[in-house]
């Protein structure tokens, strides 16, 4: 089940206790018809609440949910259809984060975050005052130039209009010019982004604002197409793109579990005549070669590069350095690598 599936479910066995046990002995057609799901559907969030509880539960406190009469029973749910009560270090925590999120460029269902704001304030009068004493900055920093292009990107959100990017794509050390259509301004892990249907690539991708040279609002529709769907940037971040350095990596053993943390393009066993210790042989893609160099560092003896050879004189270089430190030595030094 994809990430956002899960959410959807979730919200939706949320909602579904207080619901079945306002409405004890309803046909499990109604209340699938209620909650937009087939009967099938149904039946299984049934399954699953029917193995809930609270935190620290034992067997006998779980959920008994009964519907094989074809009508809905669910009780031994009270604790969990009753609403939930903030602390106030929650209160002030959850306060902070949607006053942060409101100052955040692009945000689409501003009116629903207000809203919530107002009503989380009024039902929590130290809290929100313990809140309004609270500032987070979420502005890109000292960088006239970010902050430039950040400020050229909100606007073309706001107006719907398309921009003209130059973007620099650093595993080529090239320089794009291309016309994108945006649809929402992130921040992951101290870097802003903007996510755009790229009329270059025929499809969403993500830039790197820091990495965006020049922006300009044209005089065209931005508004993106239908098949244009936003990824989820917690976990789908370093999508591959075409666009990215390739690089094949021999692995040794106690290395394989990079196939499992990483975002591998193909794995195959290492072929003849490859590095004596390698199992395995990698190929990923890369818009950053610094990650992949991190990655080989650490791997330390365990990996071998294949290609591209200036991505393996790199990281010889960068570990004969860090020898050399290590050694109090000159970098130039002659070492074993």
């Amino acid at each position: 089940m994809s990430g956002s599936a899960s959410t959807e479910r979730l919200s939706r066995l949320l909602a579904m206790v207080p619901y079945l046990l306002r409405h004890q002995g309803i046909p499990l057609e109604e209340a699938a018809e209620h909650f937009g799901i087939g009967t099938d559907d149904l039946v299984h969030d049934l399954e699953l609440l029917f193995v809930c509880g609270t935190p620290g539960h034992m067997p006998d406190d779980l959920i008994d949910a009964r519907w094989d009469s074809g009508r809905v029973y669910l009780s031994n749910a009270d604790p969990i259809a009753r609403p939930a009560r903030l602390a106030v270090d929650e209160a002030v925590a959850l306060l902070v984060g949607l006053r942060t999120l409101a100052e955040v460029p692009g945000l689409h269902d501003r009116d629903a975050l207000d809203g919530a704001m107002t009503k989380l304030a009024e039902a929590t009068g130290e809290a929100a005052a313990a809140a309004g004493s609270v500032r987070v900055d979420v502005r890109p920093g000292d960088d006239e130039q970010l902050a430039g292009v950040l400020a050229t990107c909100r606007s073309a959100l706001a107006a719907h209009r398309r921009l003209h990017l130059t973007y620099l794509v650093p595993s080529r050390d090239e320089r794009t010019e291309r016309d994108v259509d945006p649809m929402r301004l992130v921040t992951v892990d101290g870097r802003w982004y903007l996510e755009a249907w790229c009329h270059r690539a025929e499809g969403v991708r993500l830039f790197r604002l820091d990495r965006i040279e020049a922006a300009q609002a044209l005089d065209a529709d931005g508004t993106p197409p239908a098949r244009a769907v936003s990824r989820d940037v917690q976990s789908d971040l370093f999508r591959p793109s075409p666009d990215d350095l390739l690089v094949t990596l021999d692995l040794a053993p106690q290395a394989a579990w990079v196939v499992d943390y990483y975002p591998v393009q193909s794995t195959e066993p290492a072929p003849p005549g490859a590095w004596e210790q390698a199992s395995l042989r990698v190929r990923l893609r890369a818009a950053d070669t610094r990650w992949v160099r991190r990655l080989l560092l650490r791997l330390g003896a365990g990996a071998r590069v294949v290609d591209p050879p200036e991505l393996a004189t790199e990281v010889r270089e960068a570990a004969r350095a860090a020898l050399a430190r290590y050694r109090g030595t000159a970098p130039g030094a002659p070492d074993t690598l």
